[in-house]
């Protein structure tokens, strides 16, 4: 606990530097405005990028071949653009292409426009940040989002910023918090590191703008907000707690869930009284969001429930199997007409290991003896693959049943899990090993035993993101097989401060790996073929046309392999770890790899064997881009 504590102080002083703001144009030349039936497209248009995920499906995966089996071996580097100064950290970017444009957000809450071609720089944005963020993981952003003429982006202090994407000017700035103080959330522990997404409200015709808070390791109440894009006015919020109001219009809407949150302990079933913590419950959906349109519902994931420390969320000490937590660590279906919740799957009810569950959820389809089954695929941090119905159902009284009834199936993708034996078909719950959940401290102590579970919290796969071929039907999810030592400390929510409950430890698994690419079979719930790394895998995937799986290495390379068999067919060193997405697009006929490079994130704050792992790779702060040599 202390460990994570300093950590997030450093991380929190690193925050001071970037307190200016800078503005560079050196055009002022027009594009196209971008319509909601380009994004709606963004996989089938090979000249632009869009979307996170290239698409609302969030498959990463693109028509492009001209780069393929046989030309892959020809890719050198065109171009790269230094993002510049003292401020490194983790480049976890994915970046969006228009008309020749790359579109790339940086740490420190920085947005850059470089011209696709050349890598000059068009204009840069850098938000001016307050001394008091709490960011949990690294000063990192994940991406931007486009629209009519602008460019939308989140912020560490809590904010949304909507920019020219021709100028680079400000159009408008939010922030969000809690009810009470809403202009200084982050002053309370919420911050925005996912890119916000686009979607369109069927029913109503509304293009609104959808993004989450962070924040669960700080006690915050996590929250979905849908605001109009023109204005950066809210049209609604829910809450990912059950029991708490949400709103529409400016105005109370309808409970998350039962109004009396019977899924939590409270204060009315504790015989002793004692606050119990959904109150501060976490929950929040820090990744970005995919959309199906065609039942038009928003699908994204929720995190983990705070603290971690599970006894404080259970009771009188009972028996922690027995409480849900809703609506954290799961997958949630959203109305976007109204922000009401239609449908929820949890991965691990009452969590106690922060296994989260808000990485991507991608939205694919498959046969079933000669029926279309409509999916999302999940590789959650507990460390099994999810294959869950995402279709229309009548709605279900009881939230179990719902869970039971979404399950298609879950299968390990890692190479070791502890904490469940398996998923139970008929329920869809996991079938949790009681003595996985760490103890508490005797008495007169300060903590309790340390237990070894795996995976970690990091997940076997965390928040970067897996890929979708629709030519091979498989997901390509970078895994790590790694583990943990667990120990409870006493806690009590303090406004801004640390809320886990939990101390920990990171630990290898393996002496010749962390990092493990995998090909999953989501119907066949196996695993075709795998690629060990020594480091970890903390960069996104992208598969194409052309048989081909791309993804970054945390010492510095950009890969790419057979789609079919695994093979590596090339890399090339960049120069520092590489946590980022990589994408593809086509200008006058030739295609295009780009991604940034830039160790940090998660990973090597953390201390144990993989702050040992990783001491040597070199930070930095870049974006590359290839093509075939000619």
């Amino acid at each position: 606990m202390k460990n994570l504590l300093s950590k997030a102080a450093v991380v929190a002083i690193l925050g001071l530097t970037s307190c200016q703001v800078s503005f560079a144009s050196t055009t002022d030349n027009k594009s196209t405005k971008v319509t909601w039936e380009d994004i709606l497209n963004d996989q089938n248009t090979p000249k632009d990028v869009l979307m996170y995920g290239m698409g609302p499906k969030a498959q990463r995966y693109s028509t492009l071949s001209q780069i393929n089996t046989k030309t892959v071996k020809d890719l050198v580097p065109v171009w790269s653009y230094s993002f510049g100064g003292e401020k490194q950290r983790g480049q976890e970017s994915q970046a969006l292409v228009h008309d020749g444009v790359i579109y790339v957000t940086g740490s420190y809450s920085r947005l850059f426009a470089i011209d696709a071609k050349t890598g000059k720089r068009l204009w840069e944005y850098n938000h001016r940040l307050p001394a008091e963020i709490r960011p949990c993981c690294d000063v990192v952003n994940r991406g931007a989002a486009i629209y009519g003429d602008k460019v939308f982006f989140g912020t560490l202090d809590a904010g949304m910023v909507a920019l020219n994407k021709d100028t680079g000017k400000v159009v408008w700035k939010k922030r969000f918090g809690y009810d009470n103080n809403p202009d200084k959330g982050y002053e309370d522990g919420y911050t925005m590191t996912g890119a916000p997404t686009l979607v369109k409200d069927q029913k109503t015709g509304k293009v609104l703008l959808i993004h989450g808070s962070s924040g669960d390791e700080f006690g915050v109440l996590g929250k979905l907000f849908a605001l109009d894009p023109d204005t950066g006015e809210e049209v609604w919020m829910r809450p990912l707690v059950e029991g708490h109001m949400g709103r529409l219009n400016g105005k109370e809407s309808t409970p998350s869930g039962d109004a009396k949150a019977p899924s939590w302990p409270n204060d009315e079933k504790s015989e002793t009284g004692k606050k119990i913590s959904w109150s501060h419950g976490g929950g929040a959906p820090w990744q970005s969001a995919s959309f199906d349109a065609e039942t038009n519902t928003i699908i994204i994931g929720t995190g983990n429930p705070a603290p971690w420390n599970t006894w404080e969320r259970t009771a009188d000490g009972g028996d922690p199997r027995d409480w849900d937590s809703l609506y954290t660590s799961g997958q949630i279906g959203i109305d976007p007409t109204t922000g009401d919740i239609k449908w929820f799957y949890q991965h691990t009810p009452n969590d106690g290991w922060d296994f989260s569950g808000n990485n991507e959820l991608v939205l694919f389809e498959y046969k079933d003896n000669g029926k279309t089954v409509k999916a999302t695929a999940h590789a959650d941090r507990n460390g099994f693959f999810y294959v869950i119905n995402r279709d229309e159902m009548p709605k279900a009284e009881k939230q179990r049943e719902d869970q039971s009834r979404r399950f298609i199936r879950a299968f390990p993708f890692v190479d070791k899990i502890t904490w469940a034996s398996h998923i139970d078909q008929k329920t869809g719950r996991p079938v949790v090993d009681i003595n996985q959940y760490p103890p508490l401290p005797k008495e007169g102590e300060d903590k309790g035993a340390p237990i070894r579970v795996s995976p970690p919290f990091l997940g076997g796969k965390n928040w970067n993101p897996m890929a979708y071929s629709q030519d091979t039907g498989l997901f390509y999810v970078p895994a790590n097989d790694w583990e943990e030592d667990y120990w409870t400390t006493p806690i009590q929510y303090k406004k801004g401060a640390a809320y886990l409950g939990q101390g920990f430890t990171i630990k290898r698994t393996h002496e010749d790996h962390v990092g493990n690419l995998k090909a999953v079979d989501p119907v066949k719930g196996n695993i075709v073929w795998s690629h060990k790394e020594k480091l970890p895998l903390w960069a996104g995937v992208l598969a194409t046309k052309g048989g081909l799986v791309f993804t970054g290495t945390s010492d510095g390379f950009l890969k790419a392999f057979d789609a079919k068999n695994g093979k590596e067919l090339f890399k090339f060193q960049t120069g520092s770890g590489i946590v980022s997405c990589p994408i593809t697009w086509e200008i006058d006929g030739e295609q295009y790899i780009g991604l940034s490079t830039g160790y940090g994130g998660a990973v090597p704050l953390w201390g144990g064997d993989m702050a040992e792992l990783t001491k040597t790779v070199s930070q930095g702060g870049s974006y590359w881009v290839f093509k075939i040599k000619k």
